[in-house]
């Protein structure tokens, strides 16, 4: 029953979203905590927005209120608040540095999946016009293989891996792909996954990092993995986080800064057919429908 009333959202939500545009989805996501990936985030979202592109970045760790912490700005409403006291997407959205927008998710997330017909079809109307307000959606994801981590990567259609040198690094990256490809909803032709190295030495070292988990992911799991560049170590991203002010804003001339740069401008660069632009509300439709399945 659940499945129907899903699919026939899912067939409203297309109809609707032909007289709407849809922004891009990329999901951020690694396979343990502490290796940078908010950091990537949110840096992302102001080099895009550097680029002349609206950005938003969803905080769907509902464990952890990351994107908040590293801006400094504490929001007033979350995705919550828009499930269920009938705040508008406008109001649960937080300005942050440049004009980039960020949503906590907080308990939010995890109540998605128990939403009644018409609380869920309220909400992809909001989301919606979400799309319509942004070029780029953001959706810093959960770290490790908890189930919502999981099923928003099963559900973007855009992914970026974040792996350092360190061993467990890649071992649970490995692992988080692993679980991605046990699942029956992972359709490989429809997932684009590609990998950033932060905190490395030198580019000889984010390469080798590459090679390690793209050469055993490719053998044992079928998957292609892409390499989208790397992120030098370098303590001026440690003091940024400190400050709670992105590198890209407190040392934009710096070499992390330029790497970003880099990185930003390589995937506004990608061909449109390799893009697979859906927007949030088809993303988010699709994480209800995978939390249900499991």
């Amino acid at each position: 029953m659940a499945m129907d009333q899903a699919d026939k959202l899912r067939k409203k939500m297309e109809e609707l979203k032909e007289q709407a545009p849809t922004a891009r989805v990329i999901a951020v996501t690694s396979g343990k905590g502490g290796v940078g990936k908010t950091s990537l985030s949110v840096n992302l979202a102001l080099q895009f927005r550097e680029q002349g592109k609206r950005v938003v970045i969803l905080d769907a760790d509902f464990g952890l209120a990351n994107v908040e912490v590293m801006l400094g700005i504490r929001p007033v409403y979350n995705l919550a608040d828009l499930i269920f006291d009938n705040k508008s997407i406008e109001e649960i959205i937080t300005e942050g540095p440049m004009g980039i927008g960020f949503i906590s998710g907080g308990s939010g997330v995890q109540d998605l999946v128990n939403l009644d017909k018409d609380k869920l079809k309220k909400l992809i109307a909001k989301l919606i016009k979400l799309d319509s307000l942004y070029d780029i959606v953001i959706i810093d994801t959960g770290a490790g293989i908890a189930d919502s981590v999981i099923e928003f990567v099963l559900s973007s259609p855009e992914v970026l891996l974040v792996v350092t040198p360190e061993p467990t690094s890649i071992t649970d990256s490995y692992s988080l792909l692993k679980a991605v490809n046990r699942k029956k909803e992972f359709v490989r032709e429809q997932k684009s996954i590609r990998v950033v190295t932060n905190r490395v030495a030198n580019k000889s070292e984010g390469e080798e990092i590459y090679d390690k988990i793209s050469i055993v992911v490719s053998k044992f799991l079928n998957i292609d993995l892409d390499y989208l560049g790397y992120i030098p170590d370098d303590k001026r991203i440690v003091n940024a986080v400190i400050e709670q002010k992105p590198i890209s804003l407190t040392a934009p001339d710096s070499e992390p800064a330029i790497h970003l740069r880099n990185i930003c401008n390589r995937l506004l660069n990608l061909p449109v057919d390799e893009e697979k632009p859906e927007g949030i509300a088809k993303v988010l439709l699709n994480f209800i429908k995978n939390k249900k399945k499991s």
